[in-house]
């Protein structure tokens, strides 16, 4: 085995293993320790990933993905079915973003393990599972696979939902775990008409088309694109990602928000787009539609929130719309605003739900009308939720920008008189981003302090500080060099679009 495809097995093996450790080993902290220690490993296995001897992603004259490293062993040879994981430029940038936010989490569990039915190695374990899970489904080549990886997160993530959620954890947990089972039947079915009308589950040869017919391809982008947009979560198929967030541990809605959401745009692009790309143009305007609905109901419903996690969770619809509507543009610019938007929500979305956890520890509520004054007693705890919300809304020079800003570019560049209108219409979108960050800045941290806010301590951790400092570190760097992301997926993104009719 070459270095590469050791590094792929750890990155799958080594969380793996180290849920197995933690669930094992004596003691809660010791085991809380030794499940840091895992993903502190599976982040450094991740990291040397990037380039390779292959190069960029390649199509030959027939459509053939040529990952940096890949590995394809057989796995169920009666079925034609292989065990083959392969990275590249559209999928690194993810796998690291997914270890490094499972490592903050779990870090964070060794200074504060949230109240509920567990303790806090069991959530730990929990937390490298759903790594297991996220990571294998973007590393995985085989359609087969990759639809197993995909439902691996379901279990665990219900259970930190329903194990250490807020009051009403139960009924949200329950609504995740249905929703999500709603789009796997829908995976499934997808799956199974591409595979059966191809005579295989290699997303090598798949992608392009790989012979399928007009009609097959249609049926399969309506399917997949279908279960993709409820994991997304895409309107109107995203009324559990609120309360899954809201009644989600801080830990637990940092992974749903940073790279559980991923999961479906990424297999979105990859999947549904590099599999069927003739259903992938004739749903485009669809698409289109459906993605400017998100953002503007998004941000219409967030001026409306009155609670912190619940305008956070909102908030993800219609930044999620703009990664939606970027795809759906089937153009470069469009492809490379939706993956740096992925990379950009993860990491500020996961600042946001650390902070708003860490008011919501201190001040024991989440009403806006009950946070006033936030600055006066904890300014350093105001003055990042303040950075986080104008990285949110798109300011120039913070991550949010280019995600957002690109997409309506590419709506433009795709022309005529309905992509130019949702163009607008995204637009307007970011005004309301704009607007219900601003109002939330000025309910937190302007005025008077109320009086759960009057007795806050004005410091911070030093856990808290460093489970935070990597997510402001990257918010800036991806802002200011957006190249980090888009200089990895440029090749890739070319070959994408050159087999979409």
């Amino acid at each position: 085995m070459t270095f590469g495809q050791v590094l792929l097995v750890a990155v799958v093996a080594v969380p793996a293993l180290g849920a197995l450790a933690t669930a094992v080993v004596p003691g809660d902290r010791a085991g809380r320790v030794v499940g840091t220690a895992a993903a502190a490993l599976t982040l450094l296995a991740t990291l040397p990933l990037v380039g390779g001897d292959h190069g960029w992603f390649g199509y030959g004259p027939r459509p053939a993905v040529q990952p940096w490293h890949q590995l394809d062993l057989q796995w169920v040879p009666g079925l034609d079915l292989r065990f083959h994981l392969g990275v590249d430029g559209i999928s690194w940038p993810l796998v690291v973003l997914t270890a490094l936010l499972t490592l903050l989490c779990c870090a964070y569990t060794l200074w504060r393990v949230p109240t509920g039915g567990g303790s806090g190695r069991a959530l730990v374990a929990l937390l490298l599972v759903v790594e297991v899970g996220i990571l294998g489904t973007f590393l995985a080549l085989d359609l087969v696979l990759f639809f197993l990886f995909f439902e691996v997160v379901l279990l665990p993530m219900y259970a930190v939902i329903a194990g250490w959620g807020g009051a009403d954890r139960r009924r949200a947990a329950r609504k995740f775990a249905l929703y999500t089972l709603f789009g796997s039947v829908l995976l499934l079915v997808g799956v199974y008409v591409v595979v059966a009308a191809a005579g295989t589950a290699d997303l090598v040869a798949l992608t392009g088309g790989a012979g399928l017919s007009r009609g097959t391809q249609l049926a399969a982008f309506t399917l997949l694109a279908l279960a993709f947009a409820v994991k997304s979560p895409l309107w109107p198929l995203h009324s559990w990602l609120p309360d899954a967030h809201t009644q989600a541990p801080t830990v637990g809605s940092v992974i749903l928000a940073g790279v559980l959401l991923k999961m479906g745009t990424y297999g979105l692009i990859r999947v549904a787009v590099g599999v069927a790309p003739e259903g992938a143009r004739w749903a485009a305007p669809v698409l289109g539609v459906l993605a400017v609905a998100a953002i503007l109901v998004g941000g219409l419903v967030c001026l409306a929130q009155d609670d912190l996690k619940r305008l956070i969770a909102y908030s993800s619809v219609g930044h999620m719309g703009f990664v939606l509507l970027g795809v759906a543009t089937l153009t470069a610019t469009g492809i490379q605003a939706a993956l740096i938007g992925n990379i950009a929500h993860g990491v500020i979305t996961g600042l946001l739900f650390f902070l708003a956890g860490a008011v919501k520890d201190r001040a024991h509520t989440g009403s806006l009308a009950e946070l006033s004054g936030l600055r006066e007693t904890a300014p350093r705890l105001a003055g990042l939720l303040g950075f986080a919300a104008v990285a949110s809304l798109g300011l120039p020079g913070l991550a949010g920008f280019w995600g957002e800003a690109f997409a309506v570019v590419a709506a433009v560049q795709r022309g005529g008189p309905l992509w130019l209108t949702l163009a607008v219409l995204a637009a307007l979108g970011g005004a309301l981003t704009a607007a219900y960050f601003l109002r939330l800045l000025r309910r937190v941290t302007h005025g008077r302090p109320s009086p759960a806010v009057a007795g806050l301590p004005p410091g911070l951790a030093g856990a808290e500080l460093t489970a935070w400092a990597p997510l402001v570190l990257l918010a800036l760097a991806v802002g200011l060099a957006p190249a980090l992301v888009l200089s990895y997926a440029s090749g890739p993104v070319e070959a994408l679009l050159g087999v979409v009719p």
